[in-house]
């Protein structure tokens, strides 16, 4: 008779949200998008009006559709930073772990915005602030919003798909003597 030896795994435990992937997703998400955001101010503020450079208000047609694609594109890759730095074997707690990355970069980016735009050159609030900026911004923020929720789900599901199980049951067999 060949005995069958089972090796023992010891077994941990961990907790089931990973917040230093989730913050590392955040981080990486806020860099994604400011430095190619500035860029697209660059490219899209110049061409509108060359003269003025910084000194134009009003938000293009082509600085819309960035906003759109570089939210889409930070997301996903925020999203996929944060599944492959979550320890989750599934794409269902990957996409758990996007979505609570995506809320967390919306409510930063929301207090931003409140901090920096909320003074005047006077340093009084202005109550109507976000009112203004969601009128000329509202369709592009929600689509913004919407296709980069859908990226850093679809992002952080890619990368936690990517790690392997580790083998569960293994056994052992050794030859007979």
């Amino acid at each position: 008779m060949t005995d069958l030896a089972t090796s023992n795994q010891e077994i941990t435990s961990r907790p089931r949200t990973d917040w230093g992937a989730i913050w590392g997703g955040v981080f990486t998400f806020a860099a994604i998008w400011f430095v190619f955001g500035m860029l697209g101010i660059a490219i899209f503020a110049s061409a509108g009006n060359p003269k003025a450079g910084a000194a134009v208000t009003g938000m293009s047609v082509g600085m819309g559709i960035w906003a759109i694609v570089l939210s889409i594109i930070a997301m996903y890759f925020a999203g996929l930073e944060t599944g492959r730095l979550a320890a989750v074997t599934n794409r269902h707690d990957g996409m758990i772990h996007g979505i609570i990355m995506f809320g967390l970069s919306v409510l930063g980016g929301l207090m931003i915005a409140i901090l920096a735009g909320g003074t005047g050159v006077e340093g009084s609030m202005r109550g109507t602030y976000l009112a203004d900026l969601f009128s000329g911004w509202g369709w592009v923020a929600f689509l913004s919003l919407f296709l980069g929720w859908l990226a850093a789900m679809g992002g952080a599901a890619s990368g936690a798909s990517r790690k392997t199980d580790a083998a569960h049951n293994v056994r052992e067999i050794r030859t007979a003597a």
